[in-house]
């Protein structure tokens, strides 16, 4: 974390948000010689993976695919230690990467940009910050990612409830204990899933409002798989070429099959993602 420091009146980019995506752009922007300010209104980098912290917080896809790829020398400095992190390593990692490029020196934590307009003859965008500075940039750009704001949920009557109120978007830095307590939670998305078993051995009651079923398979979590973390050991641009290449960013083991195909599941899932073709057409 930084404390505040005086903002340059012009710069030629300001980045809002401090995550994956907020880093990467304030590393590439200085390489190219970019004069750069970051805003976050978090206390620390990390995104959404500073926010989320809910029981059972951890990475949906194989972690061994969820770093960057630009540099070598720190794909080879950091070795994860699950095949699916939790959000505590993750956090660790882009903290490790904010410290390794020096990055923090040019981000503004706990303030938001609450107002931007563009002054089309000048050709530049005007900014205000929750702390009431002012200042201009010729790029204005967006890394705050689409899980950077909550949403509560939309129930008639939801505000009549007294009890304890918690999003696992925003969940309290020092944890919650449900000890003896009914809870409920709604929704069964990867939060969810996630959350739940763990809330599960706490709480005297737990009961699940769910609306729509997600096909969930066993995670088989445990260290990250060798032959995973061996082409990246080898060939540090390996990894990062494959996942450019592939659908989303995440290399996958793409099989053709039809259910009931179990031993052909089980293979796809070892390899890291599990992709469906539809059975070809017979006549």
């Amino acid at each position: 974390m930084n404390p505040p420091r005086t903002v340059p009146d012009e710069l030629d980019a300001v980045v809002v948000g401090a995550g994956f995506s907020g880093l990467y752009l304030l590393h590439r922007l200085r390489q190219a010689g970019f004069s750069v300010k970051v805003f976050d209104s978090a206390g620390d980098v990390g995104g959404t993976w500073y926010w989320n912290r809910y029981p059972g917080a951890r990475c949906d896809i194989p972690t061994t695919d969820y770093t960057y790829g630009f540099d070598p020398q720190l794909e080879a400095a950091w070795t994860w230690s699950e095949k699916y992190a939790t959000q505590p390593e993750i956090l660790g990692y882009l903290r490790f990467v904010a410290d390794r490029y020096d990055l923090r020196r040019d981000i503004e934590f706990s303030t938001g940009i609450t107002a931007a307009s563009w002054d089309a003859a000048g050709k530049r965008w005007n900014l205000t910050t929750d702390r009431g500075e002012q200042l201009r940039c010729r790029h204005y750009i967006m890394a705050s990612g689409c899980l950077s704001l909550p949403k509560s949920p939309d129930i008639i009557g939801a505000g009549l409830y007294t009890g304890e109120v918690y999003s696992t978007s925003r969940w309290p830095h020092e944890g919650v204990d449900f000890t003896g307590k009914r809870v409920a939670v709604i929704g069964t998305g990867s939060s969810g899933i996630q959350s739940i078993p763990l809330i599960a051995e706490q709480a005297s009651q737990l009961t699940v409002f769910q609306r729509t079923p997600n096909f969930s398979i066993p995670a088989h979590n445990g260290p990250a798989p060798a032959d995973r973390l061996r082409p990246t050991q080898r060939k540090p641009y390996g990894v990062p070429r494959s996942r450019s290449r592939a659908y989303g960013g995440i290399a996958r083991c793409t099989v053709a099959m039809s259910f009931p195909d179990r031993p052909r599941v089980r293979e796809a899932h070892r390899c890291g993602n599990l992709r469906t073709a539809p059975p070809a057409a017979t006549a």
